[in-house]
């Protein structure tokens, strides 16, 4: 009876755990979202409903090429390798610490061969023999109660790093695939913006050609070529910074998918041939806060903080420890385990901190301060989480109106272009009402491209902003 109730009594103590019980960060969850409607007069409209964003929401756009770069960029993107890397090894880690909450086993075997002086009683049996050989052979097992959670705290806190990894790496994913869907949005804008900057040159060009021809017949003068020249050169200086600003794109898509500068890329879509998604799915706070990788991995954070309190609380209190060790020494080696040779021991020890002059207990502060601060993150997490999304609809709604005044704007100036090249050539105006309408026509047709780059753009914001986690490549 005695021994039962001493191995209850022990499982009762090993049962119990310290540390913090309330992990609440206490971060507020907004009203609902309300479903909205972005209909501009001059392009498609999209609407917002209650569902969870589809993980492989890039095709969405509608476009094979789009497709085929995000599954390279999954495969190849470095930030995604280091990511996997960097799970691997918390979940190594974890296994690692894992182990200690278990009995250790340990076997060893030592040869020692001696000369001791004659005035020295040797080990052996003959008091004559100076020079010997002993053969040791022992099995050692070393065990801690886990008394007061200690141990299991730490595995717990492992593994929360571990889950923090994972989830860095469904972030990693997200934002790879976010980041390179941009790159080819702005990529295409940019190539678009290239063609209205050389069109602008050519038409530039066209006029600086008739206007030389009518300088010839005495009907302008000097000063309208060395305004269309002014004119010309200002259309050819818009371009080289395009150029630029869309090859560093390539470059960003390049390195993205795992491909140096100045390697051949795939084939990459045109702004008009990605479709502007109609239906926006938009995931309640509740749903967003379980499923955006950022947010999961502040929490998994916020468990290992409060696992490592309980780590610091246990450390200032008795711990115990049991060992066994077992085994046979001779001076032959086949007679270790004879008669009157094996040996064992079992050895049992209880400590408690008494004094470390303060160590333990500024440990114990330090960890309940890191707690503080993963509360705090797990808020600001959640915050930022829905500051993205609120962006990224404020960004759809004012797009579309953005749509519909560059549209206007881009062929109004076309019509107005037109006119005044017409009126210059019958002599009813002078080269800066022409400069003027040349001006104002290449200014909207860039703002119209890159309006209908900002409706994707944003688009791919509120996709990752509500999105949840990406599957790994095949």
């Amino acid at each position: 009876m005695k021994r039962i109730a001493t191995l209850l009594l022990g499982g009762a103590l090993s049962a119990c755990t310290v540390g913090p019980h309330d992990l609440d960060a206490h971060a507020s969850l907004p009203p609902a979202p309300v479903a909205q409607r972005f209909a501009p007069a001059t392009g498609p409209s999209q609407a917002t409903r209650i569902a969870p964003v589809p993980a492989d929401w890039w095709r969405s756009f509608g476009n094979a090429q789009l497709d085929a770069l995000v599954d390279e960029a999954l495969a190849h993107a470095t930030d995604i390798a280091v990511a996997d890397a960097a799970l691997r090894q918390a979940q190594e880690q974890a296994g690692a610490t894992a182990g200690s909450a278990l009995p250790q086993v340990d076997a060893s075997y030592q040869a020692e061969r001696q000369r001791v002086s004659n005035a020295l009683s040797p080990a052996v049996a003959d008091q004559n023999q100076q020079l010997y050989t002993l053969h040791t052979a022992q099995v050692t097992v070393a065990y801690g109660l886990d008394l007061f959670g200690g141990t299991r705290a730490r595995i717990r806190s492992a593994r929360a790093a571990a889950a923090v990894q994972g989830h860095r790496l469904d972030a990693a994913r997200a934002s790879v695939v976010a980041n390179l869907v941009q790159a080819v949005i702005q990529r295409a804008a940019l190539a678009d913006q290239i063609a209205a900057a050389r069109t602008s040159i050519t038409v530039n060009r066209d006029i600086l050609q008739a206007l030389t021809r009518q300088q010839q017949l005495g009907a302008v003068g000097a000063a309208d070529i060395a305004t269309q020249q002014t004119a010309l050169a200002g259309a050819e200086s818009a371009l080289p910074p395009l150029i630029r600003a869309e090859e560093h794109q390539r470059v960003m898509i390049g390195t993205l998918i795992g491909r140096a500068a100045g390697s051949d890329l795939p084939a990459l879509p045109t702004l008009a041939s990605l479709i502007l998604p109609a239906e926006l799915p938009l995931a309640l706070p509740s749903d967003l806060v379980a499923r955006r990788p950022d947010v999961l991995a502040a929490q998994a954070q916020l468990e290992g903080a409060g696992a490592d309190v309980g780590t610091a609380i246990a450390a200032r209190l008795p711990s115990i420890q049991l060992s066994a060790s077992a085994g046979g020494i001779a001076q032959r080696f086949p007679d270790m385990f004879a008669s009157g040779n094996p040996f064992w021991a079992l050895i049992g020890g209880i400590t408690q901190p008494i004094f470390h002059a303060g160590a333990l207990r500024h440990q114990q502060r330090a960890a309940e301060a890191a707690l503080d601060g993963a509360k705090a993150q797990y808020r600001a997490a959640v915050l930022q989480a829905f500051g993205d999304v609120s962006d990224a609809l404020t960004g759809l709604a004012t797009d579309a109106d953005a749509l519909d005044a560059a549209t206007r704007a881009s062929m109004a100036s076309g019509r107005a272009l037109t006119f005044v090249q017409r009126q210059l050539a019958l002599g009813d105006v002078g080269t800066l009402a022409l400069l003027n309408a040349t001006g104002a026509d290449a200014q909207a047709r860039s703002q119209l491209v890159q309006a209908r780059a900002a409706r994707l753009t944003d688009t791919v914001a509120l996709f990752q902003a509500a999105g949840g986690p990406i599957a790994a490549a095949r």
